[in-house]
């Protein structure tokens, strides 16, 4: 991955829901929708991750039509991003099953 760091988790779920665009409570209430609860992002956490990942460049404020609601999207760098860390999880998720299957 061409980053300073790796993603946490928070930041993945919250790029991944920036496939298209979305305002803050539509990421949130993705993430929990398609996680069945097991994962809760709070607005204090999110819009710190947002602020951050705006900073980076892997996301910019979309110009959407729901007014008074800030929109947000991936940037290509973004989307480059997040494929390669997809990549670098199903490596992580194939050693663990390699792993459980030996024991």
């Amino acid at each position: 991955m061409k980053t300073d760091e790796q993603l946490t988790d928070s930041m993945f779920y919250i790029m991944a829901a920036l496939t298209k665009p979305r305002h803050g409570y539509a990421i949130m209430a993705l993430i929990e929708e398609k996680t069945k609860g097991a994962i809760s992002i709070g607005p204090a956490s999110m819009y710190t991750i947002i602020k951050k990942l705006l900073k980076q460049e892997w996301i910019y404020l979309y110009d959407g039509s729901v007014p008074r609601r800030k929109t947000y999207l991936l940037t290509e760098k973004g989307k480059e991003v997040l494929e390669a860390d997809v990549k670098l999880r199903k490596v992580m998720i194939e050693l663990a099953e390699l792993g459980l299957k030996e024991v």
